[in-house]
């Protein structure tokens, strides 16, 4: 169960619905090797609720509903948001000066006055 909550690509939710029901769960991406999958699967609700107990899994912030709240399923420890951050660039160094051009002066362009349409006929 944990190595699958770990899992950044397979994010858990748990569904605490106004009954007091819990429910864990994925998306379950389709595999076109087995064809199964593309759909939500199910964890061992008794096993996370265990997991949660010794303190290995947290929750993330809420998403209120009138009839269910839902909250994101994180390794305890983990970070509660990934980081969207770029990864960070190596460090450069350059080899030689950069070389600079000389700016090349542009003569003013004298303004332009625009033409008149004549309407013209068209053969037929």
């Amino acid at each position: 169960m944990l190595r699958t909550i770990a899992n950044s690509r397979t994010p858990v939710f748990i569904t605490v619905h106004a009954n007091g029901r819990r429910r864990y769960g994925y998306w379950r991406p389709y595999d076109s090797r087995t064809g199964k999958g593309g759909c939500y699967a199910a964890l061992p609700t008794d096993v996370c609720d265990r997991l949660e107990a010794a303190g290995r899994i947290t929750f993330g912030e809420p998403l209120v509903d009138p009839a269910k709240t839902t909250y994101r399923v994180w390794v305890a420890g983990a970070p509660a948001e990934p980081s969207h951050a770029p990864a960070p660039r190596p460090a450069r160094t350059p080899a030689a000066a950069p070389v600079r051009r000389p700016v090349a002066t542009v003569a003013p362009v004298a303004p332009v006055t625009p033409r008149r349409a004549v309407a013209q006929r068209i053969a037929a």
